[in-house]
């Protein structure tokens, strides 16, 4: 498949994204085919581990037909069947060597091929859109991930060491009883073949309910792991048993498909038992039979017998494994159905990597909804320029997250264009365009690891010193110094063994060392205490100097001294100028600036919207 048509609009695909096939069969071929030698080498230690098997009850049926045919003295009945018992002794040991060769190569071989899997489906994760992975628990998608690669991996070994060893039984085991008896062999193998058919038959019946299950299951994983990230505010709200009621009640979904799927593989379990039952019984009847009317001999009793019953033991352990089978392969179509979906926003072919060296940003009539009921920017265009300092005011949901989500591509305008230094951030690589843009956002998320290794992901080539020197610039090095492992310390899940303020000022010691060209701040100062917030305000401004910089400002104190400050309302900028400018204008900013409680934009004036407020 060439990029072109990965990329085509049907189902396009990220260029850094692996390649992978957007159905079940497709993308175990697809992983299968990265270790195929490894798989060859397994399957023919498997062949010859089977046939080595199902070799036996012949070696025995040869014992038993020299020893009943001979006459010499029991003291030499070694000597006798000397021939047969090398035969089974050979096949023996075989057995073990190439079933424990076959197996040692995939106890080594999956753990690689579970963490190549797993490492593709990640790495094609990362492509999706802001609104992909906002519209999905990160723990469903992480379930997800881990129940794919382990469904791609014990489906090969089932097909290798369980099914295909399985066909070679039968084949052997055919060819011996046919050369014993061939009306038996046909009873056997016709019902063998009819058993299996119908097994396989049912269990395909079986694969929906299996993915609904499997659904289930992801989906109980990622409340669980939502609900232990926020089980400080469940505690704080004195809802533990809410959340408890909450999960059992995900619970019981989970368990109405989750019995649906067994009741159903319940069902195919009693008539794969009943009908091999049946036949076992009906064998052995007919072997005696044989027997006693002489057309078969003891020998050949004894080893018609032994296969006979291994075929249909076979063949009801067989018809079992395809529900087993088909819940892997439920759990492989619900993964790779959720997470190979076409990405939303991708770079373009042709896309660079431009070096922003001004930080001129320009909205060109610019076209943008949510969805068809709910249109934020009609015919959007405002230019800010090189080096500029912009405030973004208005109350919540008139369009300033949208503006900067806008900048930073998290969505595409449906039409419009946004050009950053005159070159349409669509033309560049996200990559590019993300490296070059700093956010500190108003509730900053931190990883689970040290807090250099959190400042440091601003530039990852970042000396010691440069990190310590950026956290002394957001006032972060005085309490990091007083934490008993220092920079080494794990902040844990989401930063949450710090205070709000002190993940504040490490978001701000991270975009400090990152030092890109445009700077976006979301409330960032939100969470300090009025002290801090005057120093780290003068450090900002100090960072602001030679960078556009977008604020977006709830406490309009805050942005009184930029150069210039926009106000939306529903998707249009209704006011911009200077603060001094927008008051002595006394329009809308100057209804705001009076409304402030606290220093705070009210989230609405009394349900009146900022048009309303301009015509009063």
């Amino acid at each position: 498949m060439t990029k072109k048509s990965r990329q085509s609009k049907s189902f396009q695909r990220a260029a850094d994204a692996p390649a992978l096939p957007a159905t079940p069969f497709s993308f175990i071929c697809y992983f299968v085919n990265q270790f195929c030698w490894w798989y060859i080498a397994i399957v023919i230690l498997e062949v010859i581990h089977a046939t080595c098997g199902i070799m036996l009850p012949y070696a025995i049926g040869e014992i038993i037909r020299n020893v009943t045919k001979s006459t010499v003295d029991s003291k030499h009945i070694f000597d006798v069947v000397r021939q047969p018992l090398m035969l089974f002794t050979a096949l023996s040991v075989g057995e073990v060597v190439f079933g424990r060769s076959a197996g040692l190569l995939l106890t080594i071989l999956h753990p690689i091929h579970r963490q190549q899997i797993t490492r593709s489906l990640y790495a094609y994760l990362q492509q999706h859109s802001h609104r992909y992975l906002s519209s999905s628990f990160a723990g469903a998608l992480a379930q997800r991930i881990s129940e794919t690669a382990f469904g791609v991996t014990q489906t090969m070994q089932m097909l290798i060491s369980e099914f295909m060893s399985v066909i070679i039984v039968y084949i052997v085991a055919t060819i011996l009883l046919y050369r014993t008896y061939p009306p038996l062999a046909a009873l056997v193998g016709v019902w063998a073949v009819l058993f299996i058919s119908i097994s396989f038959w049912l269990a395909t019946r079986c694969r929906i309910y299996s993915r609904k299950a499997a659904a289930a299951r992801s989906q109980t994983a990622g409340i669980i792991v939502d609900a232990v990230t926020n089980l400080t505010s469940s505690r704080l709200f004195a809802r533990l048993g809410f959340e408890r009621r909450y999960l059992n009640e995900q619970f019981r979904r989970e368990l109405k498909e989750v019995k649906k799927s067994n009741w159903y593989s319940e069902r195919i379990r009693w008539f794969q038992f009943i009908s091999a039952a049946i036949l076992k019984i009906s064998t052995l009847y007919y072997s005696l039979s044989l027997w006693s009317q002489g057309k078969i001999a003891s020998a050949d009793f004894v080893v018609a017998t032994s296969l006979s019953l291994l075929i249909i033991s076979e063949a009801r352990n067989l018809s079992r494994r395809f529900l087993d089978l088909f819940e892997h392969i439920g759990n492989i179509a619900n993964g790779v159905y959720t997470i190979v979906q076409p990405h939303e926003i991708i770079d373009q072919d042709s896309a660079i990597a431009y070096s922003i060296t001004q930080g001129q940003i320009e909205f060109r009539q610019v076209n943008f909804s949510y969805s068809l009921e709910r249109k934020v920017f009609d015919n959007l265009s405002i230019t800010i320029q090189p080096g500029q300092r912009v405030g973004l005011v208005g109350f919540s949901g008139s369009g300033k997250s949208t503006f900067v989500n806008l900048i930073l591509r998290q969505f595409d305008p449906q039409s419009g264009e946004i050009f950053i230094d005159g070159v349409n951030i669509q033309d560049m690589t996200q990559d590019a365009l993300h490296s070059q843009i700093s956010l500190i956002p108003q509730d900053p998320s931190l990883f689970h690891r040290t807090l250099i290794e959190n400042i440091r992901y601003g530039r990852l080539d970042a000396t010691n010193e440069e990190v310590m020197e950026a956290a002394r610039q957001a006032y972060a090095h005085d309490f990091i110094a007083q934490i008993k492992d220092g920079y080494d310390s794990l902040v844990g899940e989401r930063g949450v063994k710090l205070s709000g303020g002190q993940r504040q000022r490490i978001a701000i010691a991270r975009v400090i060392l990152k030092n890109a060209p445009i700077l976006i701040l979301d409330e960032a100062t939100s969470s300090l205490d009025s002290i801090t917030e005057k120093a780290i305000q003068d450090t900002l401004d100090l960072a602001m100097n030679g960078k556009t910089v977008i604020v977006v400002a709830h406490r309009l104190s805050t942005i009184a001294h930029l150069d210039r400050i926009l106000v939306f309302d529903q998707g249009h900028i209704v006011e911009d100028g200077t603060h001094a400018k927008l008051l002595a204008r006394r329009g809308a900013y100057y209804r705001l600036w009076k409304m402030q409680a606290g220093g705070f934009l009210p989230v609405e004036a009394n349900n009146q919207n900022m048009s309303e407020l301009q015509t009063k």
